[in-house]
């Protein structure tokens, strides 16, 4: 267990330069973009948390004071804070060099679909152990030992998120949400999954590094590829621009 859980909050910011303006921030119902002059980023938009407004200069900071905003207990300055890191982080280039598999490109098929259906055959017959309620965990409902950790259980499948301290450590394989980051939960999620295969799942994950030195063996998050039709899709909820401006990402851990 690591001693500082702010270390990898630290290390998510570390590499972004000083300077880089902020274009825009905006939010719809469940998530929020941050369009910088390195490109978007989009992130979950959490509203629950400390309570009060976000900052009032919140809009005319610069990219890496907004992405130490990941500090925050007000969970919308956080969620904005995420989309910042993911705009500097999470871009199509980047991940190219990186060697992800990228939805849409040539032999990409690890992410093209969900994260659960990649791995249906690797987790047959194990433990596994989900971090919030995604659309198609059921899929994989049959296939393995599953446990569902829900903050708000409004399905059969759902167990209370605080048994994760009983359940995680148990467990062959375990899929944590990103937004667990802005929640502050992550550090401690990732220590409790050690000895488990853990992908960080959902847009809100950053293509950063640092994830893999906390425990991550996997990062599957999602990428701006267009950014006016993004920009759509998060402030009008519209699937179909979100179709056309997100794709999602594949990144293992290099073995």
């Amino acid at each position: 267990m690591r001693n500082d859980p702010w270390e990898l909050y630290d290390r998510l910011v570390a590499d972004i330069p000083e300077g880089i303006a902020v274009r825009e921030l905006g939010s719809g119902g469940n998530w929020c973009f941050v369009d910088a002059e390195c490109g978007m980023g989009i992130a979950h938009r959490v509203t629950y948390g400390a309570a009060g407004p976000m900052r009032a200069d919140i809009r005319s900071l610069d990219l890496r004071s907004l992405a130490e905003l990941s500090r925050s207990w007000n969970y919308e300055e956080a969620s904005f804070a995420f989309a910042a890191i993911n705009a500097w982080h999470t871009s199509a280039e980047r991940l190219e060099r990186l060697g992800a598999d990228v939805a849409g490109a040539r032999g990409a098929d690890r992410a093209s679909a969900n994260p659960f259906s990649g791995l249906l055959d690797s987790v047959a017959g194990k433990k596994v152990a989900v971090i919030g309620h995604f659309p198609n965990v059921e899929s994989l409902e049959g296939r393995c030992d599953l446990t569902v950790l829900e903050r708000t259980c409004a399905s059969e499948l759902d167990t209370p998120d605080s048994a994760c301290e009983y359940v995680l450590p148990h467990q062959d394989y375990v899929f944590v949400t990103g937004t667990t980051l802005i929640n502050k939960t992550a550090p401690r999620l990732l220590d409790l999954s050690a000895s488990a295969v853990t992908v960080m799942v959902g847009p809100t994950s950053p293509a950063c590094g640092a994830l893999f030195d906390f425990g991550c063996d996997v990062i599957a998050g999602s990428v701006v590829v267009d950014a006016p039709s993004a920009r759509v899709a998060v402030l009008e909820g519209d699937k179909r621009r979100w179709r056309e401006g997100i794709r999602k990402f594949y990144w293992p851990r290099a073995r």
